[in-house]
């Protein structure tokens, strides 16, 4: 709980993370997230994938989250369990409203707690991501990945046809469509820099980690987050086991420090930011 000094969340608090596709092992470990959820009484939420697997349906997505550990750490919730609802973005460029798990309107607060990773269409995964996508229903990812096309599943082919610029920018107004129904103040980012793999934890057999652990970021400008974590990676000094490359080439050939940037443009958070580490008699 010390990540959340100082910050009050009201109400009933949402924390939302990945619940990893099985047969991928680098999903938050709720081991080490144990403590952050239970002492903001959280409800873990997720929702269903706009893909065919085992997180597809909420009764496979339920069996996922037990297997993977989650229900033994609190309470669990698939919020687009029964459906949408749509949340309005009049800045969009690209998409103007955004589809969510109906069960949003059940949380008062959120913590978007996210492992920061690559991924083979946004480059990365991180806050904004987990904010947009992650927050977004099965038929609201395909709204994102298509930028507003389709929300119709069973036509994700469409997603790799897409303009990568599009559906990064789309990502990002998604994103503010949930920041602005809240409200800043109710959003806390919690970004995990650890298994950091060029694959998401939505891939079944994601990529061996090639870097070392970085640490655990917190803020509550997700632009500024993700940024951080990214300089934090690029920073990185190549040598035998900690080789930042191949995950700054996958976040190159997507485009995906655009994210930042556009999120930064339509007013979802500023990419400058100053880093304060806890000493570690503060982080107990």
């Amino acid at each position: 709980g010390h990540l959340l000094q100082g910050r009050s969340l009201p109400g009933r608090v949402a924390v939302k993370l990945h619940s990893g596709e099985p047969g991928g092992q680098n999903y938050p470990a709720p081991a080490l997230i144990k403590d952050l959820v239970q002492s903001v009484s959280g409800t873990i939420v997720e929702c269903n994938t706009a893909y065919a697997g085992k997180r597809f349906n909420t009764a496979d997505h339920m069996v996922a989250l037990r297997e993977h550990g989650f229900t033994d750490i609190a309470p669990v919730d698939i919020m687009d369990e029964d459906g949408s609802i749509s949340l309005p973005f009049a800045r969009g460029k690209h998409i103007t409203e955004n589809y969510v798990g109906a069960h949003f309107a059940n949380y008062d607060s959120f913590v978007i707690l996210s492992h920061f990773k690559g991924h083979a269409m946004a480059g990365f995964g991180g806050a904004i991501k987990n904010v947009a996508i992650g927050i977004a229903s099965a038929e609201g990812k395909m709204w994102i990945h298509t930028g507003g096309e389709t929300r119709a599943l069973g036509r994700f082919i469409l997603c790799y046809k897409v303009k990568k610029e599009l559906f990064l920018e789309s990502m990002a107004e998604a994103a503010g469509s949930v920041v602005e129904k809240l409200g800043t103040d109710r959003i806390v980012y919690v970004s995990l820099m650890n298994n950091l793999s060029i694959d998401c934890d939505c891939d079944s057999h994601p990529h061996a980690p090639e870097m070392k652990d970085i640490g655990i970021l917190a803020s509550l400008d997700p632009v500024a987050l993700d940024q951080a974590c990214l300089d934090l990676v690029y920073a990185v000094r190549p040598s035998e086991g900690n080789d930042n490359r191949p995950l700054v080439e996958r976040i190159e050939s997507r485009h995906g420090r655009h994210t930042v940037e556009y999120a930064e443009k339509i007013g979802l958070g500023s990419r400058k930011y100053e880093l304060k580490e806890l000493k570690p008699q503060q982080a107990v």
